[in-house]
């Protein structure tokens, strides 16, 4: 099992940038393939980008391409979001999420996609 905690979180203008972080405790943190999920109020909660065990592979939503960058951290226990060019559009709760599973699955990820989560972040992003 892994416990995640996000932090990074905060208000910023429209074009700035922020950077998330994900912290995991407990066992073979780098066995785990790494996610980030986005949920704004009243709606689901939505992918943004994830990152397989070896940090060799990634993949984004279209929304959030060519503006923000996943990564790891294997010796930290720790993954990464860089995000950057926020747009209002941007402003949600960030969750972090793990997959035992190692690999990117094969197909955009939902959240039953993932084993572990934490308890998120706030972004918010005023125009």
């Amino acid at each position: 099992q892994v416990q995640l905690v996000e932090t990074g979180g905060g208000l910023v203008q429209a074009g700035g940038s922020l950077r998330l972080s994900c912290a995991a405790s407990g066992r073979s943190f780098s066995n785990y393939a790494m996610g980030w999920f986005r949920q704004a109020p009243g709606k689901e909660r939505f992918f943004v980008a994830d990152i397989n065990w070896s940090g060799g592979n990634t993949y984004y939503t279209d929304s959030v391409k060519g503006r923000f960058t996943i990564s790891r951290d294997n010796a930290k226990n720790t993954v990464y979001l860089q995000m950057n060019s926020l747009k209002p559009e941007d402003t949600a709760v960030y969750y972090c999420a793990a997959a035992l599973r190692g690999d990117l699955t094969a197909w955009e990820p939902e959240p039953r996609d993932y084993d572990y989560w934490g308890q998120g972040t706030q972004v918010t992003v005023s125009s």
